[in-house]
């Protein structure tokens, strides 16, 4: 998603809670257990779940995770739980769109850990960026293009050459105890929508673009809910072996080379997985090199020719944290496996019946749709629904926009054209300005860069009878929620959540001239079908509001301090009207400020706390006129904008529009 220092820019509009998922499982032994003396411990097992969000302007942000440790609550020695194989793979963020990456299963003892560690490699070459074939207006960068490994500067580095990482620790909002015979999951999110993940510099008169890469403020606990609605992307494995009674097969867990080979090849690890066969509602399987399918309850027919091969798995979690197979691809080529495209949905062509996905390494892949590509909606927790399709044809396609993420099953991918067998929607998001919210509905406006993406829909909230996880104190939660961007974890729910939303959604600040307004704006999760939409259509489930960025914009009224943080004043080019942006300095909702400084060719972000007196200091005497600042916030009612990021610069950075 675009981080960039100048106008014309947009939050990536899909909030990814992309996630990765490592299964623990409890171990017995002699050991001491930092909080359990148990030496003979039940097993059990626990999901670490990586998470993080998705862009419009990325195709790829691929990161090497070398390790994950728990940390024993009260003390002790970090118990590391995954290790990266030899050579350690690429996970691309960008793909993790609200979903879960299974690395493999693990032993860790029991006990109860209080926060986690996670390292990333950080060598130049160990973060990689592809942009999109079709990023927004003004993008500073050639579409479908790779960034310079020179041109990326990843922050907060520790260790020396060839060996530097960066470690992400996080806090767990509550204990996490890791119990025998019982499942527990953690989520540690990457937010690729912060506004200080990824920040684009230019300096005045020219250069290189800088790609400053930040994960601290990007790194948070997220707390699952219900490991069995969380929705696997497609792993990769190759088969070791078929249960002696067909109901399982066991494979080592495969990662795709990253950036993509041609053909492409897998990286294999230690890790391995055993895969279930839906024995109710049935395993949809495809022979690949036979080009044939059926649907199976169990593995007796593939059990003697299975072994050895590449497999490809839709998958869901079983409460106990078993998994049963949705689909199973399988070839004896690992590339016909992988060779079909997933990624976020660039274009749909209704007159031509095509898709157009963002595949991994960064090309725009068309696959025609005809009357038999069945589509899927991934639903995890209704076993019945996530193995039916939706839709079966052409006439389907106006129901997905730019923006879905789906992974996609070619008939044979070396025809011209590429058929889709299958299309499973991964998730479906809707963005956009918000308008016309009613306690029944609301509008979102989405314009691309392409036009013939854009779209204006009217989105029904779900019935308030639809469950739709749990609250913080594990209380179900039923009908529409919704949160600020900024508090994630702080979700409105009940009776009043629909009138909250309406009344957040309300404000416009206005600029005057060719600038204009700035309203709300928003991304929603939907489902299919719902009770309160049931005539084949989308319901909002959950919404998202989000920071809307403003141009590029110059102090035009300074820093003033108030007993609850301050305010200033802001221009923008092209407008003929100055807005007012109030910042907080209550603790816990304090309003983010960073310093953007660039030496000679080198790029540092430095988080200003605007609830200490020394960043209050920096903050009044660097927000005057005419500094110029990037911010991030929400319009309120007063024509006023709620800042929850600001930038600030103190050296030249040249507007890129």
């Amino acid at each position: 998603m675009r981080r960039d220092l100048c106008g014309k820019t947009r939050l990536a509009l899909a909030l990814v809670t992309a996630t990765i998922i490592l299964m623990l499982v409890a171990c017995g032994g002699n050991s001491t257990n930092p909080t359990n003396n148990n030496t003979n411990p039940q097993s059990g097992t626990m999901s670490v779940v990586i998470s993080d969000a998705s862009a419009e302007d990325w195709s790829a942000i691929d990161v090497k995770v070398m390790s994950i440790a728990l940390t024993p609550q009260g003390g002790g020695s970090p118990v590391t739980v995954y290790t990266a194989p030899n050579p350690a793979p690429m996970l691309n963020l960008v793909e993790l769109d609200q979903l879960g990456e299974l690395l493999g299963n693990m032993s860790v003892m029991p006990g109860t850990y209080s926060s986690a560690t996670l390292t990333l490699s950080a060598n130049p070459g160990d973060v990689n960026l592809v942009v999109s074939p079709d990023p927004e207006t003004g993008f500073p960068a050639t579409p479908g293009s790779t960034i310079p490994s020179n041109q990326i500067q990843i922050q907060n580095t520790t260790g020396g050459s060839g060996g530097l990482t960066v470690p992400l620790k996080v806090n767990f909002s509550s204990p996490l105890t890791v119990t025998g015979g019982q499942n527990s999951a953690i989520n540690l999110e990457f937010n690729l929508a912060h506004p200080a993940f990824l920040v684009a510099h230019v300096p005045l008169g020219g250069g290189s673009t800088i790609w400053a890469v930040n994960f601290n403020p990007a790194f948070r606990h997220h707390p699952i809910d219900d490991i069995t609605r969380l929705v696997l992307r497609h792993m990769y494995g190759t088969v070791q072996s078929v249960s002696t009674d067909n109901t399982s097969f066991t494979m080592m867990r495969d990662f795709p080379v990253e950036p993509a080979s041609n053909p492409e090849s897998e990286i294999t690890s230690s890790q391995s997985i055993n895969i279930l066969a839906d024995s109710v509602n049935g395993t949809i399987f495809y022979d690949l090199d036979a080009k044939t399918s059926s649907v199976i309850q169990n593995f007796s027919a593939q059990a003697s020719t299975l072994g050895g091969k590449f497999v490809r798995v839709a998958a869901r979690f079983q409460q106990d944290g078993t998994l049963v197979a949705v689909r199973v691809w399988a070839s004896t080529s690992f590339s016909k496996v992988w060779l079909n495209p997933e990624g976020h949905v660039l274009h749909v062509n209704t007159t031509t019946d095509i898709i157009t996905v963002s595949s991994e390494d960064g090309t725009a892949f068309p696959v025609t749709i005809n009357g038999n590509t069945q589509f899927f909606f991934r639903t995890p927790y209704k076993a019945q629904a996530d193995a039916t399709p939706i839709g079966t044809g052409t006439a389907f396609l106006s129901n997905i926009v730019r923006g879905f993420k789906v992974h996609v099953s070619v008939v044979d991918a070396l025809a011209n054209p590429v058929v889709a067998q299958s299309v499973d929607i991964e998730n479906a998001v809707f963005s956009g300005t918000i308008s016309s919210p009613t306690g029944s509905a609301f509008t979102y406006t989405r314009n691309f860069h392409t036009a013939s993406d854009d779209y204006t829909i009217n989105l029904d909230y779900v019935s308030s009878s639809t469950a739709n996880g749990k609250d913080g104190n594990g209380n179900p939660i039923t009908g529409f929620k919704w949160w600020n961007f900024a508090f994630p974890t702080t979700a409105d729910t009940g009776t009043n959540a629909i009138t909250d939303f309406v009344n957040a959604t309300s404000g416009t600040a206005n600029f005057g001239g060719t600038a204009g307004p700035v309203n709300a704006f928003g991304e929603s999760y939907t489902v299919w079908d719902d009770p309160a939409n049931p005539s084949n259509a989308w319901s909002a489930l959950w919404s998202i509001l989000d920071p809307t960025p403003l141009p590029l914009a110059t102090v035009s009224a300074n820093w003033v301090t108030n007993p609850n943080g301050g305010t200033f004043g802001i221009t923008v080019p092209n407008g003929t009207t100055a807005v007012t942006i109030s910042a907080s300095s209550v603790s816990g909702s304090a309003t983010l400020f960073y310093q953007v400084d660039r030496t000679n060719g080198v790029v540092t972000v430095t988080p200003q706390d605007v609830t200490s007196s020394a960043g209050l200091t920096a903050i009044s005497t660097n927000l005057a006129s005419p500094t110029l600042v990037k911010v991030y916030g929400v319009p309120q009612s007063d024509g006023s904008i709620k800042a929850y990021v600001v930038f600030y610069f103190t050296g030249a950075t040249k507007p890129l529009s």
